[in-house]
């Protein structure tokens, strides 16, 4: 499906939904792989699709409120009930107990559910249209970096699922924060575009997960996702940090060696450094005056550089003041914590 989405075309996706089949479809953060959450089979078959870990546990998305009741043991109030006032719709999961009804397979084992409730027109309709429950974790194969276009979901899953929903270029391009409510202090499994700062707005203290960002095998995150290789492109990738003019001189240093040795690299620069780089493919992520920009290009720029067969990506670190956090979460694990400071 591509264009302007006809109701047949949603009234066919969520029917297949229903069935048990396998629909990728916009959000405002990255296309979703979505199946029905609360039927097994269905689950599974998106593991298999993505070539997913069994133990990485699966988002459910709901359209409403009233939903949660029925997959998790919320409570009438408390901090998710804030936290959904202030962010739902919108890129936020949160974490509760889960009940009996949501099938192990979509928890991966565990005894607690993610929910959350996407802000986009088309994702929401196809949650109504498809039973009520989604289960959807991006819409690419395991490790690789996650769709913000139909055509990436084309790329790693044509012949994989059922259908495709084209609706355009997301909004926003990275996951959604997830925040563990089911301790005494709510804790951020993941960063993204929900920052820590507005949460605490909201609940006061929250914490990070301490795993979250650690190269240390021993300080392993507590959201079993995040253990394994996400967002990565085909090449080597090496993150350059430190006083602006250095990474500069010292990404151009090691194109030129790339260059000499007979290898190809590429280059993740912003709008403001792009013209100062003499080697390698360079692309601009965008402005750092406008940081929502680094996020919606991040990984169609990590797809393109695969598809122009580099050997090797530099990427400047984006320390941005609002979601900085989560875009250098997902570029340390695409690097596989490769960070030169200088």
């Amino acid at each position: 499906m591509s264009g302007e989405i006809r109701d047949e075309e949603m009234d066919t996706a969520g029917r297949i939904l229903l069935e048990g089949g396998l629909v990728a479809f916009p959000t405002e953060t990255v296309y979703g792989l979505g199946a029905n959450a609360l039927d097994e089979a269905a689950a599974a078959r998106i593991y298999e699709a993505k070539g997913r870990p069994s133990d990485n546990p699966l988002i459910v998305h709901i359209a409403d409120l009233e939903a949660l009741d029925k997959i998790a043991a919320a409570g009438e109030d408390g901090p998710w009930r804030k936290l959904a006032d202030a962010f739902w719709p919108g890129p936020l999961t949160m974490i509760f107990p889960k009940k009996q009804i949501v099938p192990d397979t979509t928890t991966g084992g565990l005894e607690t559910v993610a929910v959350r409730m996407p802000a986009h027109p088309v994702a929401l309709e196809l949650i109504r249209r498809g039973g009520g429950y989604i289960a959807a974790p991006s819409a690419n194969t395991s490790g690789r970096p996650s769709p913000t276009r139909a055509a990436h979901v084309l790329e790693d899953m044509n012949g994989r699922i059922d259908v495709i929903i084209d609706g355009g270029d997301v909004g926003i391009g990275l996951e959604s924060t997830i925040v563990d409510l089911t301790g005494e202090v709510p804790v951020i499994l993941r960063p993204g575009y929900i920052s820590r700062e507005m949460l605490s707005e909201v609940l006061g203290r929250v914490e990070m997960d301490a795993g979250l960002d650690s190269d240390d095998p021993a300080v392993r995150p507590k959201a079993p996702g995040m253990r394994y290789r996400h967002y990565a492109p085909k090449a080597r990738m090496v993150i350059v940090e430190g006083d602006p003019e250095k990474v500069i001189e010292q990404i151009n240093r090691l194109a030129e060696q790339d260059r000499k040795a007979g290898r190809q690299a590429g280059i993740l620069a912003s709008d403001e450094s792009r013209d100062f780089y003499q080697a390698g493919v360079v692309r601009s992520v965008g402005s750092r005056r406008e940081e929502i920009t680094i996020a919606m290009h991040l990984y169609a720029l990590l797809r393109e550089f695969d598809e122009l067969g580099v050997d090797c990506i530099y990427s400047e670190a984006f320390h941005t003041p609002q979601i900085g956090q989560a875009i250098m979460n997902r570029l340390i694990r695409a690097a596989g914590h490769q960070v030169i400071s200088v």
